[in-house]
């Protein structure tokens, strides 16, 4: 840490309320309060309100999912024992016996149906329809069972599922994000019960001691959010956390160092991709001289390869990401399902990318507003400012501007933006969500698109993604999403630039916890070395 960074952590230090840490030693386990510093908190209390990854971790305490997941992304069962699919387009879930809701009421395969059909009815600014779009209708067949009908056959349904949060069909359709922000709707199966919450401050859980998945070592855990990065380490130095999430990479050697704290790295499936705008008039125009132009250079391949060819991913790894990240070249991790073999690392060639760029029309360059996150994931702010630099080497003028996720998801969501950045994991392990969500042509009835801000359509593409979506067969439908990769990526309406590894932080042996490579920081994973 430089000498401004000390400074500012040290400040930050000061602004925050001193809250010691509590019970320490077996024997006052049961009065154990667990702190964690994190980045980023709730959108509201209603699990069904947004897909952000901040969200659904946050609401993993309160709600329990359908199907879980290890910290590989590898299914496990969940509030569904088992899953089977009965024919093409009909699964059957068992569920879990003697589950109750926090208001004491039992979980039933009511629940989840009706879940399933609220999901829908909620409009908060990221659908979460992303999850739930293959099924049609849902049938109860006995407390404890519940099939799920699709629209045609879905052999990645339990994947899907992973992210369908149960509420209690004992609230109704009409509660909004009030009722769930007051703890009146928040009733869950979770490990936590809810106790309070004030958005970006705190979010109070305590333990439910009849949790089936077992009693947990924390009786109150507090997440505690905290976006700006000097402040959450300050937090943690002094004592105001027992840890934290998203150490920045430039501190990461720091505090290896420190002999009072411990440092864990791991893997993650975040990847950060830049979006070109393909509409045929951009929302925000290029300016080539210093005037704005009518056509969008985006749709010429030639411009998208050029911008691609500018772009040094080992350098952004290295420099933004002290080596904390990996050069992509495509969307997902490459062992993921669906991805391809046949796609080599992107190099930098300034020369090849200068002369497609003037072969286009464009030998002065132009100037073009370019969005990205702020503070949302580690280094995006910074990635944001070094790719404006390396394309300003092409002869490019790109404004960087990093944007609040308030600002930049609903913005983004509306079309506003003519070139953007943002993180996407595949949280499924598997190509159809991924691909699906972010580049087939945006489908309502099919619930695919939902999230293809490039607006790029390829009618091959989305045969292929189709199809391997109704594939029951893992090598055939493993080998159609290969392909929609290999043509997708090659045609450039989105630029994948780099995966980052994803590091925490907490005092020297007090705490055990196994990273995810969702990123997520659970509190029912993490335990107290001295329990």
């Amino acid at each position: 840490m430089n000498r401004r960074q000390l400074l500012s952590a040290t400040a930050a230090a000061a602004l925050l309320p001193h809250l010691p840490l509590r019970a320490q030693g077996s024997a006052a386990g049961a009065a154990r309060t667990l702190t964690v510093g994190v980045r980023t908190g709730p959108e509201s209390i209603d699990p069904h309100w947004s897909t952000l990854g901040g969200h659904i971790e946050a609401l993993r305490h309160i709600f329990d999912s359908l199907v879980g997941q290890d910290e590989n992304l590898g299914l496990q069962p969940a509030l569904a024992v088992s899953w089977t699919a009965v024919d093409d387009t009909t699964w059957e879930f068992k569920l879990r016996e003697g589950v109750k809701f926090h208001d004491g009421s039992p979980f039933t395969a009511e629940d989840v149906k009706f879940s399933l059909e609220r999901i829908p009815q909620v409009t908060g600014p990221m659908t979460m329809t992303l999850y739930t779009k293959r099924a049609r209708g849902a049938e109860v067949v006995d407390p404890l069972t519940v099939r799920v009908m699709t629209n045609g056959p879905a052999p990645t349904l339990p994947n899907d599922f992973t992210r369908l949060m149960i509420v209690s069909h004992k609230i109704g359709m009409e509660p909004r994000n009030e009722q769930f922000n007051s703890g009146q709707a928040a009733i869950g199966t979770g490990p936590f019960r809810y106790v309070k919450w004030e958005p970006r401050g705190d979010l109070v859980l305590e333990r439910n001691a009849e949790w089936w998945g077992g009693q947990q070592p924390w009786a109150r855990v507090i997440r505690r959010e905290i976006p700006n990065d000097a402040a959450r380490i300050a937090a943690l130095k002094s004592g105001q956390v027992d840890m934290i999430n998203y150490v920045p990479a430039t501190d990461v050697a720091a505090l290896q160092r420190d002999t009072t704290m411990e440092v864990v790295v791991g893997d993650s499936v975040y990847v950060f991709n830049v979006y070109f705008n393909l509409a045929q008039k951009l929302p925000k125009p290029v300016r080539v001289d210093g005037r704005e132009i009518e056509v969008n250079p985006f749709l010429d391949p030639r411009v998208r390869q050029a911008m691609d060819l500018a772009i040094d991913r080992r350098a952004l790894s290295r420099v933004v990401f002290e080596g904390l990240a990996k050069p992509m070249s495509q969307l997902m991790p490459d062992n993921f399902f669906g991805s391809s073999k046949n796609l080599p690392e992107r190099r930098p060639d300034l020369n090849k990318a200068k002369a497609l760029l003037a072969e286009a029309g464009y030998p002065r360059g132009f100037e073009v507003d370019f969005f990205a996150t702020a503070n949302r994931l580690p280094g995006d702010s910074a990635l944001c400012e070094a790719l404006a630099q390396q394309w300003s080497r092409l002869g490019l003028k790109v404004n960087p501007n990093a944007v609040t996720g308030t600002v930049f998801f609903p913005a983004s969501q509306r079309g506003e933006y003519s070139l953007q950045m943002s993180g996407w994991g595949t949280l499924t392990g598997e190509a159809s969500y991924t691909y699906g969500a972010l580049l087939h042509k945006a489908d309502t009835a099919l619930g695919l698109g939902g999230f293809n801000r490039s607006q790029y359509s390829n009618p091959e593409v989305d045969k292929l993604l189709e199809e391997g979506g109704a594939t029951l067969d893992d090598a055939k439908r493993r080998a159609l999403f290969e392909r929609a990769t290999e043509i997708s990526m090659n045609d450039r309406p989105m630029l994948p630039i780099v995966m980052p590894q994803t590091v925490w932080a907490m005092g020297r042996n007090k705490l055990s916890f196994t990273p995810r490579v969702d990123q997520e920081s659970l509190a029912h994973r993490i335990t107290p070395k001295n329990a």
